[in-house]
């Protein structure tokens, strides 16, 4: 049966995968409804969900009239009993609640801040496929609060693969949550454009890093490094960056950081003015881009994280043919040998400089 999410109780059945404007589900066939899930669907204003007659436990589901979407925040104890995915759509519908509260003058609430991102930033490393793949959950639409939590995990994941304390990758998660605040002071009509963008857009848009710096210098529980790496997010080694065009010996290890983890997320998602590119294609362009404007240590940090996992995974090739990762070699990480399904032939794309993974399917 078919109900709106304001009927659903706990205890329902998904019988088919909820699609919003994301290329993955937003609750996927065969979830049972917990708290957190009706909260996400009525924030992506999803109008149908298609449910089974009998509850988890066997009772029949007898629906009721509609329901008002659900007042206040889930709960910390909600959140540890969800599934990573629930706890990042939940996420990026409460930045969305924050970036509309700074549009309006708001402050920061930093204590609403680390209730969101902190349960999550915790669980990056046992969670590191599911982090790499956050793009695919991004749409056109939606993507600033989208990308202000994935850049966050990602920063706070290449923070934990730098070997940095818990601490650190608290905070440095921190500051990639909040790195693009200051885009709530910015004309909706530049960041929502479809269009390129002029000269003048554009340097209304690398004033963005400054206005995050003025709305988080004024958070006094904020330490120096995150505000640090927020003003620096969008400097690069060679002083070729902004808003400061200040050079590798100024820049602190968390705007470097938190650079990598922005652009990587960035060039992987449906964007109003760009397409996505493959992980696979942004690796290799970050590697060819690391000496001179991104610290080589992050991007190597980053392939090397992203390439150990993808051994066995099911990939879509730029001349649309389906293959399997069978071998990484490590001087080449971004071109691995792959075996073709239709023919079970071993093609290494080091040798193939005209194919790359397009996607990664599975």
């Amino acid at each position: 049966m078919r109900v709106h999410p304001g009927q659903l109780i706990p205890g329902c059945i998904v019988m088919s995968n909820v699609m919003g404007k994301t290329n993955s589900p937003i609750v996927s066939k065969n979830t049972v409804v917990k708290p957190i899930h009706i909260t996400i669907l009525h924030k992506f204003l999803i109008e149908e969900v298609e449910v089974g007659q009998k509850l988890s436990n066997g009772s029949p589901f007898l629906p009721k009239k509609v329901q008002e979407e659900p007042e206040g925040d889930v709960t910390v104890q909600e959140l540890e009993r969800t599934d990573f995915r629930d706890q990042y759509l939940y996420a990026v519908q409460s930045y969305k609640k924050m970036f509309q509260q700074w549009q309006a003058g708001l402050g920061i609430d930093i204590s609403a801040v680390r209730r969101v991102i902190v349960p999550l930033i915790e669980q990056v490393s046992q969670h590191k496929n599911e982090v790499y793949s956050l793009h695919h959950y991004t749409s056109k639409h939606d993507y600033f609060y989208h990308h202000g939590v994935a850049v966050a995990l990602l920063s706070a994941l290449i923070a934990e693969q730098l070997q940095y304390s818990k601490g650190e990758q608290i905070q440095v998660g921190i500051a990639g949550f909040l790195s693009d605040c200051g885009m709530s002071k910015i004309d909706e009509k530049i960041t929502l454009k479809k269009g390129p963008l002029t000269s003048y857009e554009y340097n209304e848009i690398k004033k963005h890093p400054t206005y995050s710096y003025r709305l988080v210098e004024k958070v006094p529980a904020l330490k120096n490094e995150v505000r640090l790496g927020v003003l620096q997010h969008h400097e690069r080694l060679d002083g070729s960056g902004y808003p400061l065009g200040i050079s590798s010996n100024k820049l602190h290890k968390f705007g470097k950081i938190i650079a990598v983890a922005d652009l990587y997320h960035a060039m992987t998602s449906e964007r109003v003015y760009r397409s996505k590119q493959s992980p696979f294609k942004v690796l290799e362009e970050l590697l060819q881009q690391q000496f001179g404007k991104f610290d080589p240590t992050v991007i190597q940090k980053l392939v090397q994280s992203m390439t150990s996992l993808s051994s066995g995974m099911k990939v879509r090739l730029s001349n649309n043919q389906i293959a399997e990762i069978v071998f990484i070699e490590s001087k080449h990480p971004t071109r691995p040998m792959v075996r073709l399904h239709h023919s079970d032939e071993i093609i290494h794309l080091k040798y193939h400089r005209d194919l790359y993974i397009e996607e990664i399917i599975s």
